[in-house]
């Protein structure tokens, strides 16, 4: 049957190759090479508009992360955060991406709540910030109590590859309350060893580098990621028929 392919991307152009190739759905943001941040408000309004066009109404979830160093926000990063949730839903986005942890390592349970209530029945999925807590389990639990549909995680470990025990014992916790997605390092060549684990969905950058126009002090590295059609499209591949 298959599982579904997510794609994280920085720009219209990654919106456009993901959805040329076939991929389910994007996660939107910025900075990936820090973990990613919340996108532009023209960014996500434009990348919403080319999903329309092309008929694919819940294409764009947007990743909504207030900052890089780590996932422990205070008041007045989660109010940020909810409006920047409460934006991406009337911006026409088909989800968000979400995360909170308080001093313990745990579950930010009000923020999460909070960042849930804020998307309105947007589907809300928990990103990486699971692999830092001591007991995913519980989290999942909690999570899934809370109203989150699906968890970004790569059990753990560096490579999702090397964290398939937990992603299955994950996936048993959840018992379809909510999806389990494999996320970290992923490549092509895993995605099969994934799907057997029982993950509903894969995510991946899909990114190459290329040098860009002239740069210099002020206007950092002349290089720059773009997502490559080919690892989409073979990723895309793997998951519809992944043996």
């Amino acid at each position: 049957m298959g599982i579904a392919v997510e794609i994280a991307v920085q720009d219209i152009a990654g919106v456009r190759v993901a959805l040329a190739e076939g991929a389910d759905r994007v996660e939107l943001c910025t900075a990936l090479a820090m973990g990613g941040l919340t996108p532009s408000g023209g960014l996500v309004r434009a990348a919403v508009e080319v999903a329309r066009r092309r008929g694919r109404e819940s294409f764009v979830h947007v990743l909504v992360r207030p900052r890089g160093g780590g996932f422990l926000y205070d008041a007045d990063e989660v109010a940020i955060t909810v409006a920047d949730i409460r934006f991406a839903r009337e911006a026409g986005a088909g989800g968000v991406v979400i995360g909170a942890l308080d001093e313990r390592g745990t579950v930010d349970g009000e923020a999460v709540r909070r960042f849930v209530d804020a998307a309105e029945g947007l589907d809300v999925t928990f990103h990486r910030a699971l692999d830092v807590v001591a007991d995913p389990l519980t989290a999942v639990e909690e999570l899934a109590d809370l109203g989150v549909d699906r968890v970004l995680t790569s059990g753990g470990a560096a490579r999702s590859v090397d964290g398939i025990p937990s992603l299955r014992e994950l996936v048993g916790q959840a018992a379809g309350r909510l999806q389990v997605m494999a996320g970290g390092g992923v490549r092509v060549d895993d995605i099969a060893s994934l799907a057997a684990s029982g993950v509903a969905a894969v995510h991946l950058s899909a990114r190459t580098t290329v040098t860009g126009g002239p740069s210099g002090p002020g206007g950092g590295e002349a290089a720059y990621d773009i997502t490559d059609p080919a690892v989409v499209a073979a990723a895309v591949e793997s998951a519809r028929d992944p043996r």
